[in-house]
């Protein structure tokens, strides 16, 4: 049997010597050092992100061993068990939303803008996804049962480690004379609004949005236009 008291997930994996290929899974907590992972460790966490669209809270660990072709006490070694599971498939979609990063001595309006386009742009896209709404919904329900800790999970993986990537971009562009704000996480908050206004509620509620490419590139334009308007420093570089 697996040790049920061990810290699950891929960051848990850090400092194991069970193998050589579960060794592979030691990543920072937000994933991002998701390259660390194999292509068959991603392929799975594919397998159990398409399963949780078809199955919801219905997951088991047999079913995503016969989904990805692999025993279960491969996953278990990996995973430690179904929540485990369950939080590295979290960290796994939430790696998917990048930061470009800047530098931060010649970063001007154009290299900033760009970065926040591109956070918004991926951010809509995952959370559009039906494999976001499926395990966001797990999330939800698991909140309210007491079953576990999947919607800490969730919030700890995707929207707080969204924040740490994201606040040291704002940071240089404050210390660049770029944006005038007095509290990093006030500004992510209201960057992070003015992307998602009420798209993921109505997404997890069942409403049928369509976000095409050509939306989703027009969202993230807007909201990095609405932010550097209520943000932007007024005696700093201006124009785009």
């Amino acid at each position: 049997m697996p040790n049920r008291n061990v810290r699950y997930g891929l960051a848990a994996i850090r400092g194991s010597t069970i193998n050589r290929e579960q060794n592979v899974l030691q990543a920072n907590a937000d994933l991002d050092d998701s390259e660390a992972l194999t292509e068959r460790q991603k392929a799975v966490l594919d397998a159990a992100l398409r399963l949780l669209v078809e199955e919801g809270d219905n997951l088991t660990m047999t079913a995503v061993a016969r989904r990805a072709s692999c025993s279960k006490e491969t996953l278990y070694k990996w995973f430690g068990d179904r929540d485990g599971l369950l939080t590295a498939t979290v960290q796994w979609q939430a790696s998917k939303v990048r930061v470009t990063a800047v530098d931060g001595k010649g970063l001007d309006l154009a290299s900033l803008a760009a970065s926040l386009e591109r956070f918004a742009s991926d951010w809509l896209r995952v959370i559009s996804s039906d494999t976001s709404i499926a395990l966001n919904r797990v999330a939800v329900g698991h909140a309210g049962s007491g079953k576990d800790n999947l919607g800490a999970v969730v919030l700890e993986n995707g929207r707080f480690a969204l924040a740490k990537r994201l606040k040291p971009v704002l940071e240089a562009g404050r210390r660049a004379g770029l944006l005038d704000f007095s509290d990093a996480e006030t500004a992510f908050r209201t960057f992070f609004g003015l992307v998602a206004r009420d798209v993921q509620i109505r997404l997890l509620l069942g409403d049928r949005l369509e976000l095409t490419e050509a939306a989703i590139g027009g969202d993230a334009v807007r909201a990095t236009q609405q932010f550097l308007a209520l943000f932007g420093a007024k005696t700093g570089p201006q124009g785009l």
